[in-house]
């Protein structure tokens, strides 16, 4: 992990968690990677540092060498892979792309880490850990026989801790049309600290739920998770500021361990999540095992079911909109949620009609929902939810959410958000939105739409012309 750019450590703690459940339709099982393998791969890099100078360090031998074993493993296992070279001050870098080549190309589902390591030693935590757990986890999907419905690649960039050079490089020399197939970027830097701590990033700007699934995910191991905000310090940053959806983990750097996380995570308070953070001791000992295991089954959870999810964002099916009062012209009859939400106010336009759902825009920490109850026929053979949004906002962070929208299933006692909306999602044309909802036929359940706004800035977020259609 590259050394912060802000004041102090420039991280930012969330305490608390969501507990949404998976929104991927027809979740898989997740996968158990094997956490003896992963180890293995670090002791590989570990032989690698102690043979080249004792590091791994971008321009130095020990990162080529590093580069080339990556690529070999998965050549291998039957990726298409590329060694993509680019030049920094300290001399050449390279990224590995490796790519399955299998799957929708025109829908992504990308994971990374960064392989390079500081120059003072052989960085066996900072990253060996990530880039373990992401080729681990690559070498199982090419051996588990799935069939995906997207298509999958992993990065492994190089320079990072000279500044994010590897990612950077990789997102902005793809054409424009290439970086859209990127519907997601998983990033995982750190996940083996000594002293660990439980973090998911803080980061979902196109608003697709990847965070959330996986608090969800640790909350079913009975994980506790705190949020964070990592900044600019890894190279999920590079895909952020393009807008792609980006999600990780991370088990904690030169940063503190307090009481309340060694009550609930165990190890030592007082003392840093990694003692050996950018020093030479950041070496084969200075693990966590039961953190790497865990945290490298969250990485194959995520990869087993975003390369099934249903990215497709076609029109609706042509049917009867089996919603009441869909356009709300007649005001609240048929829905239920915040008093206030459905109204005919000027201030902000309707897509049709005079009526309109106004979620937030109140500029303060506010939560403001509606929903309506509605019966999926069993003999659908396709079922969508669509609806008209409008997003104005006063946040000027360019990369940061702070205010949502979230596109909900109410089924029984199981909330799914199936899409999550945000500040970074302004547009104030209303454009139309779609969702499939087929998993729920033969059953009643909640459309409800969720909106949280933070304690400053307001964002409205404004719906209007909302569909469930079958066929």
């Amino acid at each position: 992990m590259r050394k912060s750019l802000y004041s102090g450590l420039g991280i930012v703690l969330v305490a608390g968690a969501l507990l949404a459940p998976s929104n991927v339709a027809g979740a898989v099982e997740s996968p158990d990677i094997s956490v003896t393998n992963t180890k293995a791969h670090l002791d590989q890099f570990q032989s690698i540092a102690t043979s080249n100078g004792g590091n791994r360090y971008t321009g130095r031998p020990g990162y080529k060498a590093s580069a080339d074993w990556v690529k070999a493993k998965l050549d291998t296992a039957g990726y298409t892979t590329t060694l993509q070279s680019f030049s920094t001050s300290a001399g050449t870098s390279y990224n590995v792309i490796a790519e399955w080549p299998h799957g929708d190309a025109n829908h992504v589902v990308m994971a990374g880490s960064h392989l390079d390591s500081v120059s003072s030693g052989p960085g066996i935590n900072d990253n060996g850990t990530g880039s373990a757990g992401v080729l681990e986890t690559a070498l199982a999907y090419a051996a588990s026989g799935q069939t995906p419905r997207n298509r999958l690649r992993f990065g492994f960039w190089g320079a990072e801790e000279l500044g994010l050079l590897g990612s950077k490089y990789y997102v902005n020399n793809l054409p424009a049309a290439e970086r859209d197939k990127i519907e997601l970027y998983l990033n995982f830097d750190m996940i083996a600290s000594p002293n660990p701590g439980y973090f998911v990033y803080d980061d979902n700007p196109a608003g697709n739920g990847a965070r959330d699934d996986l608090v969800a995910y640790f909350t079913s191991k009975s994980v506790q998770t705190e949020f964070i905000d990592v900044q600019g310090r890894s190279d999920h940053a590079a895909f952020r500021s393009l807008g792609i959806a980006t999600a990780g983990t991370f088990s904690g750097a030169e940063g503190t361990k307090t009481s309340a996380q060694a009550a609930k995570w165990g190890g030592t308070a007082g003392q840093a999540y990694d003692p050996c953070y950018h020093r030479s001791c950041d070496n084969i000992n200075n693990l966590n095992l039961t953190s790497l295991d865990r945290q490298i089954d969250a990485i194959g959870h995520m990869v087993w079911n975003y390369t099934q999810k249903d990215y497709s964002e076609g029109p609706p099916p042509t049917g009867d909109n089996l919603l009441q009062n869909p356009g709300f012209e007649s005001g609240a009859a048929n829905w239920t949620g915040t008093t206030g939400v459905i109204t005919n106010s000027t201030s902000r336009p309707a897509h049709g009609g005079s009526y309109k759902a106004w979620l937030q825009g109140n500029g303060r920490t506010t939560t403001e929902n509606i929903g309506q109850s509605v019966a999926i026929p069993s003999t659908a053979t396709a079922a969508s939810l669509s609806l008209w949004i409008r997003i104005d906002t006063a946040e000027t962070t360019g990369s940061t959410v702070y205010d949502t929208v979230k596109v909900q299933i109410v089924d029984g006692s199981t909330t799914t958000t199936l899409a999550t909306y945000s500040n970074l999602n302004k547009n104030t044309s209303y454009v139309q939105k779609t969702v499939n909802v087929l998993a729920y036929k033969g059953k009643t359940v909640t459309v409800r739409f969720l909106g949280q706004e933070d304690s400053s800035l307001q964002t409205s977020f404004v719906i209007d012309d909302v569909a469930v259609t079958t066929s």
